[in-house]
């Protein structure tokens, strides 16, 4: 990622009534697209592969929902995670948070370990599915992962009560994302992703664990 990019993606937060990154943070972006450019190339790390539209899609979205997430989670599962998204831009915009990287392909994985290395990062890599880890999360959160509403019901399962589930998702798949969730969810939102499109993010409390 070059300085250009790297004021385009502070030009793309503006533009999308955010605000933008400092230069330390954004030079730590910088160096998180070179890796996914760089992996793209020998991997399919994104369906997205162009500088651009990893940073007007991928990288906005998830700055985006790293500001929206509420104050006092302290752990999140980034549920399949693939290229670390959005779990590695919530560790680089919120260090607070100790993010567990769940994704079951091993040269994905491999990809989520040298960027923890490379990226310096509260993070830590789970090569595996991730219904295979114990329940216990603040916050498990899920972007573009298979058979959403079946992820989406196996990770309702992963959070502490009062804890968080945070969908990036669209309007038409809002209902189902939520049923598959149940009923022990109190909803916030949703709210519309950068981009203009039917892109969303939902944010879901557990109020109520179903039996």
């Amino acid at each position: 990622m070059s300085e250009r990019s790297g004021a385009r993606l502070n030009a793309l937060l503006t533009a999308a009534g955010l605000e933008p990154l400092d230069a330390a943070l954004v030079e730590r972006f910088e160096n998180y697209l070179s890796l996914i450019l760089h992996w793209n190339t020998r991997i399919n790390l994104t369906a997205i592969r162009d500088e651009e539209g990893i940073l007007s899609r991928h990288l906005i979205e998830s700055i985006a929902l790293s500001r929206i997430l509420p104050l006092g989670i302290c752990t999140l599962l980034d549920f399949g995670s693939g290229a670390g998204l959005p779990g590695i831009p919530i560790a680089l915009c919120r260090p607070e948070i100790s993010v567990t990287l769940a994704e079951s392909q091993g040269k994905k994985a491999a990809f989520l370990y040298e960027a923890v290395r490379v990226l310096c990062i509260s993070a830590s890599v789970h090569a595996g599915r991730a219904e295979e880890l114990a329940p216990g999360f603040d916050c498990v959160a899920l972007r573009a992962v298979d058979k959403m509403p079946l992820a989406v019901k196996a990770a309702a399962g992963l959070i502490v009560e009062d804890g968080w589930l945070a969908v990036m998702t669209t309007s038409r798949e809002l209902d189902a994302i939520q049923t598959a969730a149940g009923a022990g969810f109190s909803w916030v939102g949703p709210v519309r992703l950068p981009g203009g499109d039917e892109r969303l993010f939902a944010l879901g409390r557990l109020v109520q664990r179903n039996v």
